[in-house]
């Protein structure tokens, strides 16, 4: 992995990962793998409870990198290149941690992909939106785009490339907030702290809990959760919050 290509610093149990490929932070084979790398190292990390992902310069991700196409003339070069692809936003979505995007600016395809591979957003106000595949000859990824957008709004994506302000995606509550340049980045922060303070073992369960429930009958899900809280309310950390909500203290969590 390169050092320079993602950038990651940790602080106060917050981890701070940054696209770091100017000028564009376009994603090439190298870029996919040290993200990867990046998050599956976070999943493990007792130090990281929560993550946020931003991008260096102006744009967030503008997609995948045109340069980096796999070879058509070799055998198995579209095959491998592909898992690479998906498992970006696996490493992403199947974290341990919850990750918060902070998007900067253009998220456009792949770039897009990343943030719905998040758990929660927020954007600048000079943030766009789109899926321009189309517009190269290729056809996008309507399974990203359906996880964050109703049936039209998908399919309009993807069959025009038109792209979405930040102040749209808002005013469709798509996005927590459409903030200031400058004020981007710490609301993303001020959030992963309050994350940071809870229970790292609830919160590593209620991530799971999140991405499961989106693929069950609601029946099946809340019976499934609800065995997570059985299994919570056995752990030391569920002992702290309830004696400093008694005692009317700040808990002081151990992760077990």
């Amino acid at each position: 992995m390169s050092d320079d290509i993602v950038l990651l610093e940790v602080k106060d149990h917050i981890a701070l990962v940054t696209l770091n490929k100017p000028p564009v932070n376009a994603l090439n084979r190298d870029m996919r793998n040290a993200l990867i790398e990046v998050f599956d190292a976070i999943s493990e990390r007792d130090d990281v409870r929560v993550a946020v992902l931003t991008g260096a310069g102006k744009v967030f991700c503008a997609g995948a990198d045109l340069k980096d196409r796999p070879d058509n003339s070799k055998l198995g070069a579209f095959g491998s290149h592909n898992r690479v692809t998906r498992e970006t936003g696996n490493a992403i979505r199947e974290c341990a941690k919850p990750v918060i995007a902070a998007v900067n600016g253009a998220a456009l395809g792949a770039g897009l992909g990343l943030m719905a591979a998040c758990d929660i957003f927020f954007a600048s106000e000079n943030a766009t939106f789109g899926m321009p595949e189309i517009d190269v000859g290729l056809a996008g990824g309507g399974a990203m785009l359906n996880t964050i957008f109703g049936r039209s709004t998908m399919r309009l994506l993807m069959y025009t490339g038109e792209r979405l302000s930040a102040a749209e995606l808002y005013r469709r509550g798509i996005i927590e907030a459409c903030t200031a340049p400058e004020e981007l980045l710490p609301t993303a922060m001020r959030y992963a702290e309050k994350i940071a303070n809870k229970s790292p073992l609830a919160i590593n369960y209620a991530k799971t809990s999140a991405n499961m429930v989106e693929l069950m009958p609601q029946k099946d899900a809340y019976r499934f959760e609800q065995n997570f809280t059985v299994a919570l309310s056995r752990t030391e950390d569920a002992k702290e919050a309830r004696m400093a909500f008694i005692e009317k203290r700040k808990p002081v969590f151990k992760g077990r």
